[in-house]
């Protein structure tokens, strides 16, 4: 039997990197695997890439959109076992020319919309005991310049994650966070940065990481299995670097 066997799970910003990597993962060790992405065009080409997963349109940022969907994910499969938090979005630079626009996507994504989707998620997770993984970042508790505003957003990811683990606790509900370094991911090569300037960028990183290189979105997804399997059950709190050494320089 499957380690994941009767179990359902969702996992935000499924359609790609770690998140994709994660929901593949998760369907494959037998879970019943919901994966959100926020544009239809992304859900089509991830649909097409997952046919196992089923697959739902959403913003974590809108409530109301967050909502509906977890309330299907209860009404097609009668429970809601875990809640992987993935949907993050990233955008380095300078303070100095940090725009509004850059401050707030990033909060409205990468804090707020982890918390809607926790909040509309909770009454399917009391109800099983189930487990919340919220994925954070070496940039969550490791000082990076030109990363203020991203790692700041990522800092309040294991705030929250500690907090809840307190609080959800007597519920039965376990909480953790994933802090991947830098990972090999279609993003990095998005960055609102010329594309002659990203290599640069990438070896900047490449040289705080004691291995010596950048992780594979699949060494992340293992490590979020590991924290969701039902056999976890005594680990709640848990901010797990998954970084390489990163964080140790």
């Amino acid at each position: 039997m499957k380690s994941f066997e009767g179990n359902v799970v969702l996992v935000t910003g499924a359609n790609s990197g770690i998140g994709e990597a994660a929901a593949a993962a998760l369907h494959a060790a037998g879970a019943t695997t919901y994966g959100l992405a926020r544009r239809q065009d992304a859900l089509d080409a991830a649909r097409a890439r997952h046919p196992g997963v089923r697959w739902l349109l959403a913003d974590v940022a809108k409530p109301t959109q967050i909502k509906a969907a977890v309330d299907r994910v209860v009404a097609e499969s009668g429970r809601l076992d875990v809640l992987l938090n993935n949907a993050g979005i990233y955008q380095f630079g300078p303070l100095e020319e940090s725009s509004e626009a850059m401050l707030r996507s990033q909060f409205e994504i990468n804090v707020f919309g982890l918390t809607f989707a926790t909040q509309a998620a909770l009454p399917a997770l009391k109800a099983s005991k189930g487990s919340i993984i919220n994925l954070s970042s070496a940039a969550g508790h490791k000082a990076v310049a030109g990363a203020s505003i991203y790692g700041a957003t990522k800092a309040a990811v294991e705030s929250l994650t500690k907090s809840w683990a307190l609080e959800l606790a007597p519920l039965g509900i376990r909480v953790n966070a994933v802090a991947p370094g830098p990972t090999e991911t279609p993003g990095i090569d998005q960055l609102p940065i010329p594309a002659e300037l990203v290599p640069a960028v990438k070896a900047s990183f490449t040289a705080q990481i004691p291995l010596g290189r950048w992780a594979s979105a699949d060494e992340i997804a293992r490590w979020i299995v590991a924290v969701a399997d039902p056999a976890a059950s005594w680990m709640t709190g848990h901010v797990l670097a998954i970084d390489g050494g990163m964080s140790l320089t």
